[in-house]
């Protein structure tokens, strides 16, 4: 019997997920809570917001939905897996109590502390006081401050010397740039080596480890400028046997036997972010859903059915899934609004999306339908991935996509992997 799917969310991500999830041959009728214009071929747009759990749960009872998929992660923080499973409705999407490990940055590391997962050195702080005599007191740069809560992927800062981390303080703790999110904050040791984004399938008790990816996080070409949600990415970066036998075991394997030892429940994705240090991969952090951008990029490289894996996690019986990857990379480019990340401007209609080749995929982010035409309504608009048979030519169909569509003040990256690529030619 084919099984009602309902995404919860808006953006690139849950886009990525409705396209992925329709093509799976258990698949009936697709929705998306609110969900947009942009992915209307995809899943029909629910009027409901991700917070409104009582609309959502009233949806789930009247539309005999087999499984909802939560995207983001405020939602899930503020417990609508609870909500809706205590309904009876099948969720992909972890509880409030393992939500809290990507909700408190603080309950993460200690996490990570108790669970013996590599990762950086940190202190705590509730008070701005400490928190500055702690950087004053400092020998070792860079720093990095983050905000304890969620920040949207801009909390955090690299901070070079006593002045930018004093700053980062009193950004977070006493302007509250980033609301009660920075009512604590984490100081750490700074990480030196390469980033690498993991995602797994997790049921509590198995996991099933997704392609490894590569975010880039800062605004502008050659890793400067500000820090944003992310301009693109790249899947899979090749890793030598014993580098993901390592994160396979000591990160993810820890993360998971942690939550079996505290007895904490899950369902969902394990989406770690990594640093490749010379001393191996360290954990810079936990979230408890599908990365963005990432989600984009590793998607399209899932050749077994994404649907019957989530439903596996949701019905504990992972053990016996294995997941099968096509051959090949996969690349996306992000085009962001003029302003973004610090002020966005909307508004500037979008041309073009009809030109985009087959071969590229366009995952709607921030943009608006207006009159059948869509404009810019967010920071980051658009997602355009591509799959070639290796990372060259997946970024060169992607790039040849993003050409193809314009809007006043348009920002991307034009150096997506080209880390990657350089290793690649050596």
């Amino acid at each position: 019997m084919p099984v009602n799917v309902l995404i919860i969310g808006s953006g690139g991500r849950e886009h990525a997920l409705a396209w992925k999830l329709k093509q799976s041959p258990l698949a009936g009728r697709i929705f998306a809570a609110p969900g947009s214009e942009g992915m209307k071929d995809c899943a029909r747009p629910v009027p409901a917001g991700a917070l409104e759990f009582d609309k959502i749960a009233d949806f789930c009872a009247g539309s005999d939905i087999g499984l909802c998929v939560i995207g983001p992660e405020e939602p899930l923080a503020k417990g609508l897996a609870d909500h809706l499973s205590a309904k009876g409705v099948k969720v992909f999407g972890p509880r409030r109590q393992a939500a809290m490990l990507e909700a408190s940055k603080q309950l993460a590391k200690e996490f990570m502390k108790r669970n013996y997962i590599p990762t950086a050195g940190f202190q705590s702080f509730y008070d701005p006081r400490p928190a500055k005599e702690a950087v004053r007191a400092n020998e070792n740069w860079p720093l990095v401050v983050k905000a304890d809560g969620l920040a949207a992927g801009k909390g955090v800062r690299i901070c070079h010397d006593e002045a930018s981390a004093l700053a980062a303080i009193e950004d977070f703790m006493e302007k509250r740039v980033f609301g009660s999110s920075g009512a604590r904050v984490v100081i750490e040791e700074f990480l030196s080596g390469r980033e690498a984004s993991v995602m797994a399938l997790c049921d509590g008790k198995d996991f099933v480890m997704l392609p490894v990816a590569r975010d880039h996080k800062r605004l502008l070409d050659g890793d400067e400028g500000p820090n944003t949600g992310g301009m693109g990415a790249v899947a899979p970066v090749d890793l030598d046997a014993e580098t993901l036998e390592n994160i396979r075991v000591n990160i993810l394997g820890r993360f998971v036997e942690g939550l079996k030892k505290e007895r904490i429940p899950y369902c969902g994705v394990i989406f770690a972010g990594l640093m490749l240090t010379k001393d191996g991969p360290k954990a810079l952090e936990f979230n408890v859903r599908f990365g963005d951008p990432e989600t984009q990029t590793v998607l399209p490289l899932i050749k077994s059915d994404l649907l019957g894996h989530m439903l596996a996690c949701a019905e504990s019986r992972l053990a016996g899934e294995r997941a099968e990857f096509h051959d090949g990379a996969c690349a996306t480019v992000v085009m962001a609004a003029a302003g973004y990340p610090e002020s966005p401007v909307t508004g500037a209609e979008i041309r073009g999306l009809d030109r985009v080749p087959a071969d590229a995929e366009v995952f709607h982010a921030g943009t608006v339908s207006d009159g059948g035409r869509f404009k810019v309504s967010g920071g980051r608009v658009l997602g355009v991935s591509a799959r070639g048979a290796n990372l060259a030519s997946a970024l060169a169909l992607a790039y040849k996509a993003v050409s193809a569509i314009t809007f006043d003040g348009v920002q991307y990256r034009r150096d997506i992997g080209s880390t990657i690529r350089e290793a690649e030619a050596k």
